[in-house]
């Protein structure tokens, strides 16, 4: 163990000219009460300490100087000199020769026998008592999002012609990099991607809509966060499918909206069924045309149906139009957006299953009748889009690198399903059957022969592998058994050893039943 520098010493000891600024430097240091009966130097000590056992600085922090510590709480140096000499002689402080005082790195994570800050009331009996709420089932399915083995969903790979043009453009707009980037901006976003995103919808997905309907959003989460805000109050109903997508219904949970479960069969959600579970409904989030997880699609027939319901009652629809251009015959179809006459349907989409995940931007297409609204509450949850970030998806767009990205991805997408399902089968078909997905960038593979899905999930992570279980995605329908593999972020040369690594431990769990 180091020895304590003396007094003396310590008091010669300034901090390197060149020496980067510390956190504690960023601290909301408050001067000294000097009506207090408590004595000035022993202030100062209880305010350093404080910041030290709640964790706002940290163990290995830079302290200020006793100058700086002196000058930002109104006092003496020698009172802050006394305070920091208390504070090195209870262990919190240590000092490096020439560098200056930090906070001890040994300090135990939660120090006995004090106080955390004595100017907050202690916990009750029953608040100490409490142990962390469990995981929402969404917030569990972001965690496992992070994992990069195959065959977890959600990835998507870029080629090199569309990384090149990427850096390119990146360049570009930090070249013209300049004022009105310093500022705040519009919070439904620039003006040039709001255009581009319009006249891509208009395109690509049959969408009715002028720049001025389109919110610049993070993703579909984003999205679906503000649609849940604006729409409904705590205590309202709303249809979701069942299966379905876990994080909508964590954020209508987390909203206090009461979520109604409508099963989903081969032509997609039963509206019926949703008339009979829940006819006082305020709004229905679907995935219509590509449903999630199962793929199918939502009818014409269920479709002008769910619209019925919605000018009838009253009630909004939110689409998540969630993986639309990575459809592999025919051409993608139109959204229901478009078949909608009475303004009561809430577009969603996301450029980040279109690019890559760690773009973070979206958008939402909304009626007229609720711009302001979205503005209000986009504008409250994050302020704005980030505008560089904007500039460069907006040129990509512009220039036709998004369309040209799309094709590509595509033909590259659909061998990759092709292997990945041609693989299954070979090994294990006797005990599984592939659907085989006309759009999106996952399939189902549905387990025969009793097979828990669970228990599959479970030893294919333990052998590197990363499968869903369909189970899970099911609320109050009947489950049915079946794996979730995406295929679009891993080369057609990996998908065929893993997949048949798979089929194996499908054959070993039918052995073990």
């Amino acid at each position: 163990m180091n020895k304590r520098p003396s007094v003396q010493s310590r008091r010669r000891e300034q901090p390197r000219p060149d020496a980067r600024p510390g956190w504690a430097d960023l601290y909301d240091w408050r001067g000294v009460d000097r009506n207090s009966d408590v004595s000035v130097v022993h202030q100062a000590y209880l305010q350093v300490r404080s910041a030290i056992l709640s964790r706002r600085l940290r163990p290995g922090t830079r302290l200020p100087s006793s100058r700086s510590l002196a000058s930002w709480l109104g006092i003496a140096r020698a009172s802050a000199i006394a305070a920091y000499e208390q504070l090195f002689a209870e262990g919190y402080l240590s000092a490096r020769q020439g560098s200056g005082t930090y906070v001890s790195d040994d300090l135990p994570e939660r120090p006995k026998g004090r106080s955390p800050d004595r100017s907050r009331p202690s916990a009750s009996k029953d608040q100490a008592q409490r142990t962390d709420p469990p995981l929402l089932a969404g917030a569990a399915e972001l965690l496992a999002h992070t994992d990069e083995r195959l065959f977890n969903t959600g990835r998507t790979l870029m080629d090199a012609r569309t990384v090149d043009v990427w850096r390119r453009l990146t360049q570009r707009a930090a070249r013209a990099f300049g004022p009105g980037d310093l500022g705040y901006a519009d919070p439904c976003g620039s003006p040039e991607l709001r255009r581009a995103i319009c006249d891509y919808l208009r395109a690509a997905r049959a969408v009715r809509c002028e720049p001025e309907d389109i919110i610049v959003t993070a993703g579909t989460q984003h999205a679906t966060d503000i649609a849940t805000r604006v729409l409904l109050r705590p205590g309202e109903q709303a249809w979701i499918e069942d299966p379905g997508y876990l994080f909508v219904r964590d954020a209508l949970v987390s909203a206090g909206i009461v979520v109604r479960p409508v099963p989903v069969d081969a032509h997609g959600l039963d509206v019926g069924a949703g008339r009979k579970l829940a006819p006082a409904a305020r709004a229905a989030f679907v995935t219509s045309s590509h449903q999630y997880p199962t793929g199918v699609v939502l009818s014409m027939a269920r479709r002008l149906d769910l619209l019925d319901w919605s000018r009838a009652t009253g009630g909004w629809i939110v689409e998540d139009d969630y993986a639309s251009e990575f459809r592999y015959s025919g051409r993608p179809l139109a959204s229901l957006q478009g078949l909608d006459d009475s303004g009561r349907v809430i577009y969603i989409g996301t450029l980040n299953k279109a690019l890559f995940p760690g773009l973070r931007l979206g958008y939402a297409v909304v009626p007229p009748a609720l711009r302001s609204a979205f503005a209000g509450a986009r504008n409250l949850m994050d302020r704005q889009p980030p505008s560089q970030q904007q500039a460069v998806v907006a040129a990509f767009m512009r220039e036709g690198h998004l369309s040209a990205h799309i094709r590509r991805m595509r033909l590259q997408y659909r061998g990759q399903r092709d292997a990945l399902a041609e693989a299954l089968m070979r090994g294990a078909g006797e005990l599984l059957s592939v659907d085989v997905p006309d759009q999106g960038m996952h399939l189902v593979a549905y387990l025969r022969s009793g097979l828990s899905d669970i228990a599959v999930e479970q030893a294919a992570r333990a052998n590197g592998i990363v499968v869903k279980a369909l189970s899970r995605f099911y609320a109050e329908a009947p489950p049915r058994a079946g794996l979730m593999l995406g295929f679009s972020g891993y080369t057609r040369q990996a998908i065929g050893p893993a997949a048949a690594r798979l089929a194996g431990i499908v054959v070993a769990a039918k052995r073990t039943t």
